[in-house]
């Protein structure tokens, strides 16, 4: 059988030691940021050691002073991610708010940064932000009468509703555009073919020409907020249940 790799997180592990004084002065705050800018622009492909450090004005040898190996900045740029989920304190907000906050920002952030759709779930976020914001969430279902298995599962919930509506949302602006424009583009583009596939299913297909009169991105964040809707009432009714 194969081996499987040990995998050593960079938030496991002491800060890296100072660079000798001929190493361009950097910070890890620094590489962060403009590793988040070079997969902004040119997506996870482009990202090397090399070009950041090009980028950086340096060479990778000083980047490895303070991040071990590629897999250490995924962590870290991943994290960053997270800090854009920012949560209210559900004791002042509630925590259907909190909880909702924790949705429409870690699917911005997403959104954002769609490089990210890569890591997430493949890269352990264990990093402060992650964690912040588990906390926080964890907190509000607690505050909402949650207990013991359940806590964890309507967390697990609202998590998993988050990212299975914002994935394949970022998969189809990945091969549409980010534009109105071009997601009208496409549907025209589409309209031949559905008519040919949906010979069959005259309602499948009066719903797609239905489409075509709408604006497409306000479309997608009334279908994000009906479904969220929906999630919370459900967790709310479960409560009552119990």
């Amino acid at each position: 059988m194969p081996s499987k790799t040990r995998f050593t997180s960079v938030w496991a592990r002491e800060a890296p030691a100072k660079p000798p004084r001929e190493q361009p002065s950097l910070s890890r705050g620094q590489i962060v940021r403009a590793a988040m800018e070079l997969l902004d622009t040119e997506g996870m492909e482009a990202l090397s050691m090399r070009k950041l450090g090009a980028r950086l004005g340096s060479g990778a040898t000083s980047i490895y002073w303070y991040v071990a190996n590629k897999e250490e900045l995924l962590e870290l740029v991943l994290d960053e991610v997270y800090a854009q989920a920012r949560v209210p304190d559900p004791a002042v907000a509630g925590w259907r708010d909190s909880a909702a906050a924790f949705a429409y920002g870690l699917r911005n952030a997403i959104l954002e940064h769609p490089w990210s759709v890569a890591l997430i779930g493949t890269m352990p976020s264990l990093g402060p932000n992650a964690m912040a914001v588990s906390a926080t969430l964890t907190n509000a279902f607690e505050l909402a009468g949650f207990t013991g298995m359940t806590l964890d599962y309507a967390a697990s919930a609202m998590i998993s509703y988050t990212l299975g509506a914002t994935i394949p949302e970022v998969s189809w602006l990945n091969t549409v555009g980010r534009s109105s424009a071009d997601a009208e583009e496409w549907m025209k583009a589409m309209r031949p073919q559905m008519e040919v596939a949906a010979a069959d299913y005259p309602a499948l297909l009066a719903r797609y020409q239905d489409f075509e009169k709408i604006d497409i991105n306000s479309a997608r964040h009334v279908c994000f907020d009906f479904g969220l809707i929906a999630v919370l009432d459900g967790l709310e009714a479960r409560l009552r249940q119990s």
